[in-house]
């Protein structure tokens, strides 16, 4: 694929604030690389490598990933699929939790927990720098919860002046937590939970895009529990498209500064959303799918 076909396709292109890092608005997120639950190794390793390297192959440079997702398992599959790295290509991985063997999600946020983080993303990436990790504070069960990060990003800044970091991201965090970063180090991405229906980023999303600062929502498709709705249903059938590709044509149109990393261990779904860059919204189905999340948010209270 040409590079204007890819940018065309793939929603166009951002940079990372006070970086060369320029990437694609579609990228790619490798959490359902692993086994069920985020845990062990995948049933098909072979068709994992072939999604990462259909994705690439597609036009797709950012990759999302964590070392505690398998633990090591997606890390080790894109380093098997894509090792040695084509040029351009980003990968952001996170820290701030771990995996026992009995598979839950505990929280690693010590100085030493995080340390030991960044060593095993770069041992099983096969990398001698990270170009973006993303602190993960742990927050509340729904979402982020206020709360101190400074000793974090402080760890996370001085592996930086190290140079085992190129540069620092947050996920899972509050305004406020942001604004706590970004006096210790700059911050070229937040990655939070959002999507059609879960819109409580909205503020947040139009703050960072006065600054250049791109935000990546997790879950663009809801996560475990998918997008349901009438609405989205609808249009996405008079679209001619799924519903899926409607919410990721949706994130695009919502703000220039978001970046789509959406995940799937098939390559058909891969296809599929990576099509959704081709979707054009008008203003007034753009409209209607705004609607969901006032119903969205209506059931829940």
């Amino acid at each position: 694929m040409s590079s204007a076909m890819s940018e065309a396709t793939l929603g166009g292109r951002f940079t990372f604030p006070g970086t060369p890092l320029t990437v694609q608005r579609i990228g790619y997120g490798a959490m359902q690389l692993a086994g069920p639950g985020v845990f062990g190794p995948p049933s098909d390793p072979d068709g994992a490598v072939a999604v990462l390297r259909e994705a690439v192959a597609t036009g797709v440079n950012h990759i999302d990933t964590a070392d505690f997702y398998g633990p090591h398992v997606t890390n080790q599959i894109i380093r098997r699929a894509l090792h040695p790295y084509p040029a351009g290509l980003v990968i952001v991985t996170k820290l701030g939790a771990r995996r026992p063997p009995d598979g839950s999600w505990q929280s690693a946020i010590s100085p030493q927990d995080l340390t030991a983080a960044v060593h095993d993303n770069l041992a099983n990436l096969g990398l001698d720098a990270l170009d973006i990790v993303n602190y993960r504070a742990m927050g509340a069960i729904h979402g982020p919860a206020e709360g101190p990060i400074a000793e974090q990003v402080t760890v996370l800044a001085d592996l930086q002046r190290k140079g085992l970091i190129r540069h620092i991201g947050l996920s899972n965090v509050t305004a406020a937590q942001v604004a706590e970063a970004q006096a210790i180090a700059p911050i070229v991405c937040v990655q939070n939970n959002y999507n059609l229906a879960h819109r409580e980023d909205d503020v947040l999303i139009d703050d960072l895009a006065r600054h250049g600062i791109p935000y990546v929502p997790f879950f663009p498709l809801g996560g475990f529990t998918p997008l349901q709705s009438s609405t989205l249903s609808a249009v996405a059938k008079q679209l001619g498209s799924t519903p899926m590709q409607v919410a990721l044509a949706w994130l695009l149109h919502r703000s220039p500064n978001i970046l789509l990393i959406p995940g799937t261990s098939s390559l058909a779904h891969l296809r599929e959303n990576l099509a959704a860059g081709q979707l054009t919204l008008s203003p007034e189905t753009l409209a209607e799918l705004d609607g969901i999340a006032a119903a969205a948010t209506a059931v829940k209270h």
